[in-house]
């Protein structure tokens, strides 16, 4: 599954953006031999399992220049690389509480030239400021997670969608998302992603 599948989806990007994800291969595939950030199986499929399902949440909300979003629990940079990659004027704010995988996403932002990236070893209740948006691909329960991030969004908004949270999670969520007692929207990603993998992943909305 190469690069091309992006272009699939998102067929407007810029000759700089389509030489910043094609880079993503050879920098995932070089930083995952020294520190496991995704599954061995996992990097050949790079672009369809990652970068497109981080984009995911790109069909859903189109962020704007100037907007701040913060990405809990992000591993190696999913989904925030990939958006801060197709969304260069807004401000990405990528935590995670494991310090190897945050270094990770220090070198591949800064080996991409991304001056819209901050990463932070911390877990998301210690961040002080306020977002437009957080974003997350399933990292725990709702019910466990928003609490977390709950008062971590501005007031003011200024995007079509309101400020809110935008969860990747796959399967069925019903039982989860009754547990949770939280107002929810759910957005397949097959309705956007014709490849099976799509098939039962969602973003979750949650406004603030």
């Amino acid at each position: 599954m190469t690069f091309d599948i992006l272009l699939k989806y998102f067929p407007d990007l810029s000759t700089q953006q389509q030489q910043q994800f094609k880079q993503l291969l050879e920098l995932y595939t070089y930083w995952n031999g020294q520190i496991n950030v995704i599954s061995r199986k996992d990097i050949d499929l790079l672009y369809e399992r990652h970068v497109l399902h981080s984009l995911g949440i790109a069909k859903i909300c189109s962020f704007l220049g100037g907007e701040t979003v913060l990405d809990v629990g992000t591993g190696g940079g999913f989904p925030g690389i990939p958006l801060a990659i197709l969304f260069p004027e807004t401000q990405f704010h990528l935590v995670d509480s494991i310090g190897k995988k945050i270094k990770v996403v220090k070198e591949v932002s800064h080996a991409l030239g991304l001056a819209n990236v901050k990463p932070s070893h911390a877990r998301a209740e210690e961040i002080n400021g306020k977002f437009d948006f957080v974003v997350s691909r399933a990292v725990t329960q709702l019910k466990d997670f928003y609490p977390w991030v709950k008062n971590q969004f501005n007031k003011q908004s200024k995007n079509k969608l309101k400020n809110g949270l935008l969860y990747l999670k796959g399967g069925d969520l019903e039982k989860e998302i009754a547990e949770s007692n939280l107002k929810v929207q759910q957005f397949p990603l097959n309705a956007f992603f014709e490849e099976d993998f799509f098939e039962t992943k969602k973003v979750i909305y949650i406004p603030a």
